[in-house]
């Protein structure tokens, strides 16, 4: 579904690479982080090329509730205890920069993309004191935040924590402008990876220097990010006949985490979000609807989409060399539901590191995924593995939830057809669409996300639509067809 910045958005049409190239850096992956890394760098006069799959801003930069703001949920106690001080500083400190950098680009390039700074804010309908805690500690970082009980939403809150000078934007507004001298090639799909070389269908790239910004990493190994985040779903309805909102907020209850900003003449209301691949029931949407006829009365759902976001285990984006085995290459994922401004600190460090400005361990820090251990991060590390056991197993030893034949029209599903399970779906014509019910990645068992018509994985969170074409990754391919009928 088309969200209100792709039905507002026209971004020009980059060549596919049809021949072998050598750059200084190459770059995969064209959303946020990767064009906005693409950008810095040339900038210094590096020569740099992006490579995207499909259309830049396809992903989820363009799904986005582009809020860039160093107000990531509650994090900075858990920072100071967990990780001391000095990392506290440098997570805050990226951030905030990130912000900084957003406004300088849109002044210097005029990019009319709606920047405005804006107050940001976490609220609870529960629990004051840890909203308390957490502004205390975000002031003792130098984060300019306070607690206070008044806000623009439609119900009373037990406390909220404000941050001043945050910023929204239109991203894709804003990526179009940022791109436009850059050499990008789209439908250029990197297949292999080795070394200083980048194979896609048509052509291959050599570089110095590569990055992988391409939101979850499709390579296994090294690196085994596969290991170490999932994947999870939010979404949003974009409401008119709605007032207005100065700032942005974001509830940290688990019943009342509603996410709010507004966007022009819109209003975005988010919630409901979920692992990726445990929405079997569905009416996300519904919910969200029925919640906004309650805080709104009278307003209407002008658009409606959803979003994905790769999860790390410590809550801290993965950014820096992707492993020790592979200095040359750099990584920047698991930025959780902070994607903006997580985009913009990634790019800004990975280039200071490129330039050779700094030694790495001051460039990253606590950002580094060098910093995993499986002991250290062993209770999520664990929650992880237990969810792939299951649904591998599942595959395995379970048989489907249905016969093919008691599938309503418009519905899917995993499915027994001809003693086999398969992932089926019914398209409103009645119509069949048969396949693969593993998951192309790793082999986990798919289940069908009624509020997106997809198959979605629980372990990694790759996505197919309904005649198995990935939408999502890190799988690299489509299902296969298993069978097609036509029942008419």
């Amino acid at each position: 579904m088309k969200s209100l910045w792709m039905d507002e958005t026209e971004i020009q049409d980059f060549p596919m690479l049809m021949q072998d190239i050598t750059v200084d850096v190459a770059v995969v992956g064209g959303g946020m982080a990767g064009i906005l890394t693409a950008y810095l760098l040339k900038e210094q006069g590096v020569h740099v090329a992006v490579l995207e799959a499909d259309r830049i801003g396809g992903g989820q930069t363009g799904k986005t509730t582009a809020k860039i703001t160093s107000q990531h949920g509650v994090i900075y106690q858990k920072l100071l205890s967990k990780h001391g001080r000095e990392a506290a500083e440098k997570y805050s400190l990226e951030n905030q920069k990130a912000i900084d950098r957003y406004e300088k680009i849109v002044q210097d390039r005029q990019i009319a993309c709606g920047f405005v700074r804006c107050p940001a804010y976490l609220y609870t309908l529960e629990a004051p004191e840890l909203l308390k805690e957490e502004a205390e500690c975000a002031a003792g970082l130098s984060i300019e935040a306070s607690f206070t009980k008044e806000t623009e939403l439609p119900f009373q809150v037990a406390g909220a924590v404000r941050f001043e000078n945050q910023a929204r934007f239109h991203p894709l507004l804003f990526l179009e402008a940022a791109a436009r001298d850059l050499a990008v090639y789209e439908h250029s799909r990197v297949l292999q990876a080795e070394g200083d070389r980048l194979v896609t269908e048509n052509g291959s790239v050599r570089a110095k220097k590569i990055v992988f910004a391409c939101h979850y990493p499709f390579l296994n190994m090294p690196g085994y990010y596969f290991m170490r985040m999932h994947q999870e779903r939010s979404y949003v309805v974009g409401l008119e006949q709605v007032p207005e909102l100065e700032g942005m907020y974001l509830g940290v209850d688990r019943e009342q985490a509603w996410s709010f900003r507004s966007a022009g003449e819109y209003l975005l209301f988010g919630g409901g979000g979920h692992r990726t691949g445990e929405n079997r029931t569905g009416g996300k949407y519904e919910l969200l609807r029925r919640k906004a006829a309650e805080f709104y009365p009278g307003s209407r759902v002008r658009y409606q989409w959803s979003a994905q976001d790769c999860m790390p285990m410590d809550q801290i984006p993965y950014i820096g060399r992707f492993s020790a085995e592979t200095p040359d290459w750099y990584a920047a994922t698991g930025f959780g539901k902070w994607g903006m401004s997580s985009s913009m600190a990634a790019a800004g460090m990975i280039t200071e590191s490129i330039l050779g400005e700094e030694d790495d361990g001051k460039v990253f820090g606590i950002f580094s995924p060098q910093r995993f251990t499986p002991r250290a991060s062993a209770g999520n590390f664990c929650k992880d593995s237990v969810h792939a056991v299951k649904d591998l197993s599942r595959r395995i030893f379970t048989p489907g939830r249905s016969d093919l034949e008691e599938l309503p029209v418009g519905h899917g599903g995993i499915v027994e057809y001809d003693g086999e399970k398969v992932g089926a779906y019914r398209d409103e014509e009645g119509e069949i669409y048969l396949v693969s019910a593993k998951c192309p990645h790793l082999g986990c068992q798919l289940e069908w996300n009624p509020d997106e018509k997809c198959f979605e994985c629980p372990c990694h969170g790759s996505r197919f639509d309904h005649m198995g074409h990935c939408v999502d990754g890190p799988a690299q391919t489509g299902i296969a067809l298993a069978q097609e009928e036509d029942s008419h």
